[in-house]
């Protein structure tokens, strides 16, 4: 598995276990339709789905988006996922910061 994707893969399962967190714009926006796919994909309830998600997500967090987020958002047609956009920057090299979060 490459970086880019590992690190990816890391950063869904983080979002999913804590259904917030901070990040960079860039990584945030990156993120979002990944997840997004992930989670219509839950919203299948079938065992094909919950074995890409185990596939695709660390084990916990493949689990907590099956059986917790999907009946959370079952009535919801899309846009799971909101990015606010912070005013503040990272101190080392100036990247815009933003907060990504299930909605």
């Amino acid at each position: 598995m490459g970086q880019r994707r590992s690190f990816f893969r890391n950063l869904e399962g983080q979002l999913i276990e804590n259904e917030k967190m901070e990040t960079t714009v860039a990584r945030a926006k990156a993120l979002r339709p990944k997840l997004e796919e992930l989670m219509t994909l839950a919203k299948k309830q079938n065992l094909g789905s919950l074995r890409l998600l185990l596939a695709k997500l660390p084990k916990v967090a493949a689990f907590k988006i099956y059986y917790e987020l999907a009946k959370r958002y079952e009535n919801r047609a899309g846009g799971y996922l909101r990015i606010i956009k912070e005013s503040k920057s990272r101190k080392r090299d100036g990247a815009e910061m933003a907060i990504i979060e299930f909605i």
